[in-house]
């Protein structure tokens, strides 16, 4: 799979390192962030920004693993998204308001 970003960092004599900013910037990372380090079979390292407790999903983090590793291992078969379906999409929605942090009714758990 291409690279969309590469970046290089040096590590000091204590094994750190600066993130370097268009790293920081992709990952969204601020001062006092975590980061998460996934190291693949290949040697490759993921480098993410860790999720705190609070908003860590275990089964959205398992199915979105999932799809990290079926687009690793099979990358011709990304397609892109046809500018039509977004279009409809759009219909389809335009006007709907929807605020995720409001709390489910009990008929909708």
């Amino acid at each position: 799979m291409p690279a969309i970003l590469e970046a290089e960092s040096t590590l000091t004599d204590r094994y750190q390192t600066t993130v370097p900013e268009s790293v920081r910037r992709a990952l969204r990372l601020d001062k006092r962030d975590r980061i998460h380090y996934t190291i693949r079979p290949s040697g490759e390292v993921v480098l993410t920004r860790a999720e705190s407790a609070d908003e860590a999903d275990p089964v959205l983090g398992q199915f979105l693993g999932f799809l990290a590793d079926d687009i690793a291992r099979h990358p011709a078969r990304l397609q892109a998204v046809d500018r039509r379906f977004v279009q409809r999409l759009q219909s389809l929605t335009q006007g709907v308001d929807v605020d995720l942090d409001a709390p489910l009714s009990a008929d909708d758990e």
